[in-house]
């Protein structure tokens, strides 16, 4: 008996130490997060206004002014990049999901695969040839293309796990039931599934909205409103970068507040994500 509880006590010792080990290796990989947001925080805060939000950027030497510019900007950029990217990311997933272990499928995953490791500023010099140099300028739309190259993906690989997920029996169900292969999908399978594919396209969202590279190539920036598709257009990335930089007090300012609301709008994707994924598929 005595044995026992001493062998006991060492295996709750081990137990114990082993928590506490688990725990401060998770405190270490989740500290930076912290500190990040704290030093935001205590940088950006104080300029968080109003104006922040409702004004353009003022000329080098006058105080106050905001980002409105780079928040439409960037908004208008989400937007194209969505319109253009998430349907083929769609497409290219379900392609994987159907087509498995086809030849087809194979090259596909590979392409895929390949784009996801290209960083984003060849994306940018592609975008820059295939576009910016055609239309003779920077625009939206080149920015706009530009940021669904990053997202197809993403989406793609988010659309094809969530399918596999899906039983063969619903597959065999539509089958059986006479349905076209595509009615089974769009009409059964899809809809099922929206919640996670909803996942997989703001994990998108997250991504593209803060990134800056491509962007510098193809929809630059200006410090002026909205001023439609063809003309170059602001992004809170750019413009977070482009204040940085700055010797002006006021545009340094900006940027930490810039910088602090960019973190807590891909913070609020992700915890968005986070909470749809703990739902079913």
């Amino acid at each position: 008996m005595i044995e026992l509880s001493i062998r006991d006590g060492r295996r709750k010792m081990v137990n114990y130490f082993s928590l506490a080990v688990l725990c401060a290796l998770a405190f270490a990989a989740i500290a930076p997060l912290f500190f990040i947001f704290a030093y935001l925080l205590l940088r950006g805060w104080g300029g968080l206004s109003w104006s922040f939000f409702t004004e353009i950027p003022r000329p080098v030497g006058e105080s106050g002014g905001g980002m409105a510019n780079a928040i439409t900007g960037s908004l208008v950029l989400m937007g194209l990049s969505s319109a253009l990217g998430v349907p083929l990311g769609l497409a290219c997933g379900m392609a994987l999901s159907e087509l498995k272990k086809t030849r087809t499928a194979k090259a596909l995953r590979i392409a895929i695969d390949l784009l996801t490791s290209v960083p984003s500023i060849v994306i940018g010099l592609f975008a820059y040839a295939l576009v910016v140099v055609p239309l003779k300028g920077y625009s939206a739309w080149a920015g706009g293309f530009a940021l669904a190259i990053v997202m197809v993906p993403i989406v793609a690989r988010s659309t094809e796990e969530i399918l596999k997920l899906v039983p063969s029996a619903v597959h065999e169900a539509g089958l059986a039931l006479g349905l076209p292969r595509w009615k089974v999908l769009m009409r059964l399978i899809l809809p099922g599934v929206r919640t996670g594919i909803t996942t997989g396209i703001l994990l998108a969202l997250a991504r593209v909205s803060g990134e800056t590279a491509p962007l510098l190539f193809t929809a630059f920036s200006n410090s002026f409103g909205f001023r439609g598709l063809s003309s170059p257009i602001a992004s809170m990335p750019v413009q977070i970068y482009t204040y940085a930089t700055s010797h002006d007090e006021t545009w340094r300012q900006l940027a930490w507040t810039g910088a602090l609301v960019l973190v807590f709008v891909v913070f609020l994707l992700n915890l968005v994500t986070r909470i749809l994924t703990r739902r079913k598929i």
